[in-house]
């Protein structure tokens, strides 16, 4: 039988009871506060840190893929691939791979459903008949053109939260993080 903890109520918890909307930032305060009771030793911190910047980005990719991008006709995925062709130009799929976050067998799967929707098209890669690459059609630039002007609306009214000092001290500390996620002691997906 589990034991029952309890913890004096915790800033988290005074946030929750104002709103359903704060449960997540609650179960953060309560994760770190309970695991921090069973095992002293963690960096509550980090713990703190990890768990909000993992909640925030679910919601913010949730909220993004629901109200802009599945209305749209396509997935989160399909945007991110879009979206990286259009910024890179025509890529292998490999490369779409790395540079959009998508696993290889990811992206194969993806590129034919583009390519069925008329939005991606595969060329022969000039320097190797071997390889192909992946380059946006006319048409689905147009869409992604379009449907990003819908995401960055989106995306403004989530930055609007903060002011932009806070904006811009967010963006320079997630850059570090990102930096740090090319450290030798970070596994990559590539």
């Amino acid at each position: 039988m589990a034991a029952s903890h309890t913890t004096a109520p915790t800033m988290y918890d005074q946030a929750s009871s104002s709103s359903a909307r704060d449960a997540a930032v609650a179960f953060v305060g309560r994760a770190v506060d309970d695991t921090a009771e069973r095992l002293p030793t963690i960096d509550r911190d980090a713990m703190q840190l990890i768990l909000l910047l993992h909640r925030v980005t679910n919601a913010v990719v949730y909220d993004l893929e629901s109200t802009v991008h599945r209305p749209a006709g396509w997935s989160w995925s399909a945007f991110r691939a879009v979206f990286t062709l259009w910024i890179s130009g025509p890529l292998e799929p490999s490369r779409l791979a790395e540079q959009s976050g998508m696993s290889r067998q990811a992206v194969s799967a993806l590129a034919k459903t583009l390519e069925a929707d008329g939005l991606v098209e595969r060329r022969t890669a000039p320097r190797d008949a071997r390889s192909v690459l992946l380059s946006l059609t006319d048409a689905g630039a147009d869409r992604l053109e379009d449907v990003f002007l819908r995401h960055n609306r989106r995306e403004a009214e989530w930055a609007g939260v903060l002011d932009t000092d806070e904006r811009r001290t967010l963006a320079r500390l997630l850059a570090k993080l990102a930096d740090a996620a090319h450290d030798p002691w970070v596994n990559h997906r590539f």
